[in-house]
């Protein structure tokens, strides 16, 4: 027994001083790399290119143009004195659209008679012709278009037309004298058949039938020849040039 524990002292005294020899020299290995690393010499950097700066501009009164145009005695300090411009001249009124007394169509586009107010002849106008101060861009049975001073102006038929001479042939008919009974009411008297004659010119040198005209179908007057025709809502006549 004694001898197992001399044999093992003697083992840790061996590992001891193995490892007291080992932790030497790993002491000294240090030692040495710092001498070393304190012994070298280290070259110094080269300092980086040297720019001056570049020289102040020198001083010039328009610098300071800012500071002189500031007002000192308004609040604002804007130099500036406003305009006031004079306002816009108001919009071009509309004149007095032109009258509206008919349209027909006999094969070559619609031509509507129109007027240029209620005491002007009647004209016949064609879809880009003008009357007036209004050129007639489109027409269909229930409205009209005109171009005004670059505008388009649409206008139902009904607004159009001359109602003053409707209301005026109304109130005659209410200021006729009324008969003496229902008795003994007399029959209207017949309308007078007259040869008349070519009327208003419609367009493409064609001129308009006028009320009452009884010149037959096929008569030739002051060189236009009269041309009946019959329509789903009647016969309507024109006068044709003769040539």
């Amino acid at each position: 027994m004694k001898r197992k524990l001399l044999l093992l002292n003697v083992a840790l005294a061996l590992l001891l001083i193995y490892a007291g020899r080992q932790l030497r020299q790993t002491y000294q290995a240090a030692k040495a790399r710092e001498a070393a690393t304190l012994a070298r010499q280290v070259r110094p950097a080269p300092p980086p290119p040297f720019t001056p700066l570049p020289p102040a501009p020198p001083v010039v009164a328009g610098g300071y143009s800012e500071i002189v145009q500031q007002m000192l005695f308004d609040r604002s300090r804007n130099p500036t004195v406003p305009v006031e411009l004079p306002p816009p001249p108001p919009p071009k009124p509309v004149p007095p659209l032109p009258v509206y007394h008919g349209m027909m169509n006999l094969g070559d586009g619609p031509t509507v008679v129109l007027a240029v107010d209620a005491k002007s002849p009647h004209q016949g106008i064609h879809p880009g012709e003008s009357i007036g101060d209004f050129k007639l861009v489109s027409v269909n049975t229930q409205e009209i278009t005109f171009e005004w001073d670059g505008k388009t102006i649409r206008k139902r038929i009904e607004e159009l037309e001359d109602h003053g001479a409707e209301q005026q042939h109304q109130q005659q008919a209410a200021a006729a004298p009324a008969p003496a009974s229902a008795g003994t009411a007399q029959p209207a008297a017949p309308v007078a058949q007259t040869p008349k004659g070519p009327g208003i010119d419609i367009g493409a040198g064609m001129k308009a039938c006028q009320p009452n005209d009884s010149n037959p179908a096929g008569a030739i007057v002051e060189g236009f020849r009269k041309m009946v025709f019959p329509t789903p809502f009647g016969q309507t006549c024109r006068w044709d040039p003769v040539n």
